[in-house]
């Protein structure tokens, strides 16, 4: 790839994308008070921008709550979009979110 005065210009590595900005989910009172802990796996659509274009829970943790939780955090993370011939490309990722209680 050039420029328009013929100079080089990097061009993106291809790649999948990958979590730039990760909140953390905030744990919910009321799984925390009844000892609950679980694995949410959620399908995240990654737009171009690198914003969750979509979030979807693939495999329940068994808790609604720790679900709910960890489809809000999500939604607000950033991303580094997936490349494809050095441009962004938007790609569908597989992230798990863990809940566990510290002793």
């Amino acid at each position: 790839m050039t420029s328009r005065s013929g100079d080089a210009v990097a061009a993106r590595p291809d790649g999948p994308a990958r979590a730039l900005f990760q909140p953390l989910p905030t744990y919910p009172r009321s799984a925390r008070r009844l000892g609950q802990e679980g694995r949410v796996l959620l399908h995240v659509t990654v737009g171009t921008d690198g914003r969750a274009a979509n979030v979807s829970v693939a495999q329940s943790s068994g808790v609604a709550a720790l679900d709910r939780a960890a489809l809000e955090a999500v939604r607000r993370w950033t991303f580094v979009p997936a490349a494809q011939d050095g441009a962004a490309a938007g790609r569908q990722i597989a992230v798990p979110v863990m809940f566990r209680l510290e002793n």
